[in-house]
């Protein structure tokens, strides 16, 4: 009898596995472009409609202390200081990279962590995807080097235990033993949430000042 072998386990290349999870990839943005959520072009994205989602866009699952929430607008901003407060010579360039570190929840959201983890790998490709069209789009580079990289996300944690202390109710012993951050909260800032239409337009007009930065260090 002729012995049988096991067919090697068809392995999916990431774009099929994306595609298989939804007959329809792209959204339509108010300036009238469609971004294909799958596949994303730099040529469909456009500031503005990032500023509205992320002006919108509530961290900590809008779970955080004031009138209006905390968006991933004022987060943003708060990250692009902290970077400066880290490296007082930061390029413009790198500065427009920690802006930008989570523009890809414009179309995602800011999914918290433990959702995050069980959604898994395909939630993690689409927004990886959509950073790097988002970063080319504004002349960054696509992927970031190494360092740059490790100072942003330094940075974003060290916004994010200053919003745990100071907005969604945890302490600084929390911070370290439930939600596993190292770097400790600032103490010597006020975090205060804004309405939506005064962290959008705090956000673009921070966009435009690094924007006319990156062109003169460019000359």
């Amino acid at each position: 009898m002729t012995p049988t072998h096991d067919k090697p386990a068809h392995i999916e290349s990431p774009a099929a596995r994306l595609a298989a999870h939804a007959p329809r990839t792209w959204q339509r943005m108010l300036s009238g472009r469609r971004l294909n959520l799958i596949d994303p072009s730099p040529l469909d994205i456009e500031i503005e409609d990032i500023a509205l989602g992320l002006a919108r866009n509530t961290r900590w699952n809008g779970q955080t202390k004031g009138n209006h929430a905390w968006s991933v607008a004022q987060h943003s901003d708060f990250v692009v200081d902290i970077v400066r407060r880290l490296k007082p010579r930061a390029s413009a360039r790198l500065l427009m990279a920690a802006k930008l570190h989570d523009a890809s929840e414009y179309v995602t959201h800011d999914l918290i962590t433990p959702f995050k983890a069980a959604v898994g790998d395909v939630f993690k490709e689409i927004e990886t995807r959509l950073t790097r069209a988002i970063f080319i789009r504004f002349g960054l580079p696509p992927v970031l080097p190494p360092t740059d990289r490790a100072l942003i996300k330094k940075a974003d944690r060290i916004a994010a235990a200053t919003e745990a202390v100071q907005l969604a109710g945890f302490s600084e012993k929390e911070c370290r033993s439930v939600l596993n951050f190292k770097e400790k909260p600032l103490k010597h800032v006020k975090l205060t949430p804004l309405p939506v239409a005064e962290a959008e337009r705090q956000f673009l007009a921070g966009f435009h000042q690094l924007e006319q930065a990156i062109k003169l260090e460019a000359r």
